[in-house]
């Protein structure tokens, strides 16, 4: 006998499995934001900014620890509060953009892959220098 799922029951099933993604998405982003935080060349602020919107979607515990942490939660605050970024945030950004862009010259990329790449990275550098600074 075959048994057909409710409306309601796909709902929670759909509901179930996005909120599922958004909790992966939010410790992916978490993750990459940690390793900013020993590796000197990776930046943190983006990561952290991200990871609190999808743990804000799927988890809300983890978006009270990310928010109330004492090395993520200001990055938080500030971007929630003021759409502020640091200073220190901007600089160590656009210069790992201006690195990354770089080690593609060096490595010989092609000229099509480095004029989308540079101007993607521009239009990310001109986005960040544009926001305010706390």
């Amino acid at each position: 006998m075959v048994r057909y799922m409710s409306s309601h029951e796909v709902q929670v099933v759909g509901l179930f499995s996005r909120k599922t993604g958004y909790q992966v998405l939010a410790y992916i982003f978490a993750l990459l934001a940690l390793a900013g935080v020993v590796l000197p060349l990776l930046p943190t602020t983006p990561f952290v900014i991200v990871a609190a919107f999808f743990a804000s979607k799927g988890s809300p515990a983890f978006a009270r620890w990310l928010e109330q942490h004492p090395t993520f939660g200001p990055a938080i605050a500030h971007w929630r509060h003021r759409r502020a970024i640091s200073a220190r945030a901007k600089g160590l950004a656009c210069v790992m953009m201006v690195v990354s862009w770089g080690t593609l010259v060096v490595l010989g990329s092609p000229a099509l892959v480095l004029t989308i790449s540079g101007l993607f990275l521009l239009g990310v550098a001109t986005y960040l220098l544009t926001r305010p600074t706390c």
